[in-house]
């Protein structure tokens, strides 16, 4: 297990932790999947939809919320939402990157900017600071009768897996042991593609950001930047917050 396990057993997805949050977030990527995905609300011919659905179920996200961001999604009155990248630097010099989803895009940058003045961060233009980040895909399946991830990293290996391995689901309440699978962002079409292909279930699936590299912080240095990440994590607009942050044992 490499790099990316480390990274994701560490962040532990918080962004997930509040449902209110999720229902929204949830329902921002379902009316994006569509669309951009042409208007098509059938999750059998929109991949990404597909995908959205997926983690909807996996998060229990209740069918009122779901279909209500259908008909939203489809309501040509609806506005689009645009996605945004924001780079900067917190206290201590931790690299951050704010994805953001929003329809009133003057409003966004606004936001993200005080909270970076109001914390003794910086916000930077575009490329400061995401060289220093790999941009991945993630698949989370069943562990079922797998016994052996190594033979399904080598069928995946050509359809652009670098990484697969077993997730105990450590600290997870009620968790089972699952297999994650990690590629590049320009895989995931074709990771979905195959597993699909394959008959795998495919439990959750999206994108996250890893450090290359990353820079510890005592607890009074680390309270500073985590009061810089909570602004950002309340906001609306804000889909997701990654860092170069790690604590100091």
């Amino acid at each position: 297990m490499g790099r990316a396990f480390e990274y994701r057993k560490a962040r532990k997805f918080k962004r997930w932790a509040a449902m209110a949050k999720v229902n929204s977030k949830i329902s921002r990527d379902i009316v994006i999947s569509i669309k951009e995905g042409g208007g098509i609300s059938d999750p059998s011919m929109n991949a990404r939809l597909r995908a959205v659905m997926q983690n909807a179920r996996s998060l229990n996200v209740t069918k009122t919320v779901i279909e209500r961001a259908i008909k939203k999604a489809t309501d040509k009155d609806t506005a689009n939402y645009k996605e945004g990248l924001f780079e900067g630097y917190g206290p201590h010099g931790i690299a951050i990157i704010v994805e953001t989803a929003s329809d009133n895009n003057n409003r966004t940058v606004a936001n993200v900017r005080s909270y970076f003045n109001k914390c003794n961060g910086n916000l930077g233009t575009s490329g400061s600071v995401s060289f220093m980040f790999e941009h991945n895909c993630h698949f989370k399946i069943p562990k079922g009768d797998i016994n052996d991830p190594e033979e399904l990293e080598l069928e995946l290996i050509d359809h652009g897996a670098e990484e697969v391995f077993v997730d105990e689901g450590e600290g997870e309440e009620g968790a089972v042991p699952s297999i994650m699978i990690y590629g590049s962002f320009e895989s995931f079409g074709s990771l979905q593609s195959a597993l699909e292909g394959m008959g795998h279930e495919i439990i959750s699936s999206g994108f996250e950001r890893i450090p290359t590299n990353t820079k510890t912080l005592n607890k009074d240095q680390a309270a500073e930047v985590e009061k810089l990440i909570e602004k950002l994590e309340v906001d609306e607009d804000v889909m997701n917050v990654y860092h170069t942050m790690v604590y100091e044992n």
